[in-house]
């Protein structure tokens, strides 16, 4: 395909094997724990722990979307933390560094404790302002999540990846919020690029997978390797679910990216939410950074209602949007970030990922969700 295709053109067509008389355009899952495998262990497909055609499909398509023409591999697993933990834990030794986000996703700090427990220096700072720069010296990795989650920060990646080069630092970024629609980490200089792909790529709400791309093949081997020590593999009708999925990821962004921006148009008009986020605003702090590296500004918007109970009457009271845990799928969802204990918000927090509903019909639910929870 080439490298100047659009993104709807090159979501429908990536991975797809050539063409073949009487073979479906996407073969179906492949389900064995074995194959055929006499004389000596040659070939690409031995043990389902390794390798699976289906895998290799989808791992190609994920390729092509990362980094459109140029050579990269793919490597799924299991789940998106998953992914984070094969790089974090295939990379990192007793008595390296590494810097996470402070604000990040609220299951890093547990993978931070473990690393310190092995004799890794965790070294943790804020998304915004770039406060990871002061923390590089000496590091073996540096970990970015743009935007953060749940606080939706933006960071400037190429910046960061510069400096943590020149410090002597690999670069990994945690691009679920975006999907590589929406940006690219590794055309921004980053050694590798992670998701949850349970969230946006897939977007239905009805798998859990996570992948991680990167260019140098040597990189690509070792999270491999920890992929089969770990056993943290994707099921064969997962990867063919994704595959599928991502046919319409170009459809689904878009409507998703437009319905989030016009929520949060309407929600700051409203005088009992304070502390509205979204990167696609222009009186948003990330606007300036999200807008010089993105693409698209993705389908989150949060936002801080003045109390716990007022959150809780909102939530109850919406029809159209699922009080749900994840973000990035078709039907819109929310929460009040604060019941899980994990992340330093407000009690009155709310994610809200807008789905692909038609607009008017959301923001008249929301907006009705919000005037019964006076």
């Amino acid at each position: 395909m080439s490298a100047g295709a659009g993104d709807g053109t090159r979501a429908v067509r990536a991975g797809l094997p050539a063409p073949v008389k009487h073979e479906p355009t996407l073969p179906g899952p492949v389900f064995a724990a074995h194959f055929h495998l006499p004389g000596e262990p040659a070939g690409p497909y031995t043990y389902g722990r390794d390798s699976n055609p289906t895998w290799t499909l989808l791992e190609r398509a994920i390729g092509e979307l990362e980094a459109p023409g140029e050579p990269v591999e793919t490597v799924t697993f299991a789940s998106g933390m998953a992914a984070i933990s094969a790089v974090l834990f295939s990379l990192l030794r007793a008595g390296d560094a590494v810097v996470l986000p402070a604000d990040g996703y609220q299951a890093l700090p547990l993978v931070g404790e473990q690393l310190a427990a092995y004799g890794v220096e965790v070294r943790t700072a804020p998304t915004g302002g770039d406060a990871q720069l002061s923390l590089l010296g000496g590091a073996r990795l540096l970990w970015i999540e743009t935007p953060s989650n749940p606080g939706l920060d933006v960071c400037d990646v190429r910046r960061l990846t510069d400096a943590a080069h020149a410090a002597g630092a690999l670069v990994a970024v945690d691009n679920t919020l975006a999907t590589p629609l929406g940006q690219r980490p590794l055309e921004l200089g980053a050694d590798f690029s992670v998701a949850s792909d349970t969230k946006g790529m897939t977007g239905h709400g009805d798998l859990l997978l996570g992948h991680v791309t990167c260019r140098d093949a040597a990189l690509a081997a070792q999270v491999r390797r920890w992929r089969k020590i770990a056993g943290a593999i994707p099921g064969p009708m997962e990867a063919w679910l994704a595959h599928r999925s991502l046919a319409t990821l170009h459809l689904r962004i878009e409507r998703q990216c437009a319905n989030a921006l016009a929520l949060a148009e309407a929600l700051r008009e409203r005088d009992e939410i304070t502390g509205l986020r979204y990167p696609g605003l222009p009186s948003d702090p990330s606007y300036a950074n999200a807008t010089r590296q993105m693409r698209r500004y993705g389908a989150v918007v949060s936002f801080v209602l003045p109390d716990r109970g007022h959150a809780e009457r909102f939530l109850d009271a919406l029809r159209l949007v699922d009080d749900a845990t994840s973000f990035g799928g078709v039907r819109s969802s929310a929460e009040r970030r604060g019941r899980w204990g994990g992340d330093a918000v407000p009690e009155g927090f709310i994610r809200l990922s807008a789905g692909a509903e038609d607009p008017e019909d959301l923001l008249a639910d929301v907006l009705r969700a919000l005037d019964a929870a006076r």
